[in-house]
């Protein structure tokens, strides 16, 4: 069937047709910040989320003393991928809490549920979101957690409306996002935010951005809370 095909498409469709399907991967533009969202990282890349050198580069158990996190607190780690930041929630966490473990791409979902596995963890919830629902129960989290995920949103609006209906009271979303500010990060632009940009368009759906705190090496810490409804 597959040459059959191939085989109808002539030169001119072909390359029309391949156009148009690569016109549909290219990155949208956000309606408000006119921001450039990155191309999301396949499961492929998984590896790259488990590299030694991020430990020195992210410093994430530093991001994740900012956030003091309580025992017994349920949490969300939105594009949890191959788990690298799951499984330190779960810990700081405790037996008691609960991780809801979120990602659009089941295949780093079951990279993740091997290693919690592994690693006889069984405080993890794992969630398969869509791309403008990441499908977290409402009004059930203390905290939602995005690392170096925000920027890729193709659907942010949508996401962030969502997010804010799963936060309980007084919860917070927290995006950990590389600085656009500074040049010297070596990561290409589509993949850093500013506080600027993040606080225009995060704000817009209903949060106020309560903290900015740069204790970590190359991100920002970027921590928001709901508005109270009118």
């Amino acid at each position: 069937m597959r040459p059959r095909t191939k085989a109808l498409l002539g030169g001119g469709l072909l390359t029309a047709v391949l156009a148009v399907s690569l016109a549909a991967q290219q990155p949208g533009v956000h309606p408000i910040s006119g921001r450039r969202y990155a191309p999301v990282m396949g499961y492929q890349g998984a590896p790259w989320l488990e590299r030694s050198e991020r430990e020195d580069e992210e410093a994430p158990d530093v991001a994740l003393n900012v956030l003091k996190i309580p025992k017994g607190s349920a949490v969300a780690d939105i594009g949890a991928g191959s788990g690298y930041i799951t499984v330190r929630l779960a810990d700081r966490v405790g037996p008691t809490g609960r991780v809801f473990a979120n990602d659009v791409q089941p295949q780093m979902l079951n990279i993740l549920a091997r290693r919690l596995d592994r690693s006889k963890i069984t405080n993890v919830t794992l969630i398969e979101g869509t791309l403008d629902d990441p499908r977290l129960p409402p009004a059930s989290v203390d905290l939602v957690l995005m690392v170096d995920v925000y920027h890729e949103l193709s659907q942010p609006q949508s996401i962030l409306r969502h997010l804010r209906e799963s936060l309980k009271p007084g919860g917070r979303l927290v995006l950990l996002e590389y600085r656009k500010e500074d040049p010297t990060v070596p990561i290409k632009p589509e993949h850093k935010m500013s506080v600027a940009e993040a606080r225009m368009e995060v704000e817009a759906e209903g949060f106020t951005l309560s903290k900015v705190d740069e204790a970590l090496p190359r991100q920002h810490i970027l921590i928001f809370v709901a508005k109270a409804n009118p």
